[in-house]
């Protein structure tokens, strides 16, 4: 059998996110979070629950990625921890003030939906469309 040869790929690198773009995302967002996601998710443990629930809900930059988390807890006799956090929506910084827009699917992987779009339209997206808000376990 002969042997694959080897190909070098060119990636450019991902574009640096500016201070003061992640300052307005930060903000923007967790007003998102506290007028809207929270509120709407965010609700007092039922009673004899045994399945897990939100009790959070925030934001985190982890390089040029921004991700909406929520917070879960856990009850119910097979519980491994109290509490786990599961991202639910992340925007990917792509040059230009422009995002991609990605939800978590229930595989466990990234799905993206958008790309290109503006901060004010991923933050609309995020009120009106279901993908993008976070799944009750």
């Amino acid at each position: 059998m002969a042997k694959q040869r080897k190909t070098w790929l060119y990636r450019p690198p991902k574009p640096v996110v500016p201070d003061d773009l992640k300052a307005e995302v930060l903000q923007k967002a967790d007003e998102l979070v506290q007028d809207f996601l929270k509120p709407k998710f965010v609700k007092p443990p039922p009673k004899n629950w045994r399945w897990n629930y939100i009790i959070d809900i925030f934001t985190k930059w982890h390089r040029s990625f921004f991700y909406l988390v929520a917070t879960y807890r856990s009850r119910g006799p097979n519980a491994i921890r109290p509490t786990f956090d599961s991202g639910f929506a992340r925007l990917e910084y792509v040059g230009q003030r422009r995002f991609n827009l990605a939800y978590m699917r229930h595989t466990g992987e990234w799905w993206e939906v958008y790309q290109g779009l503006a901060l004010d339209r991923c933050l609309k997206t995020f009120r009106e469309h279901g993908l993008f808000q976070p799944p009750g376990l």
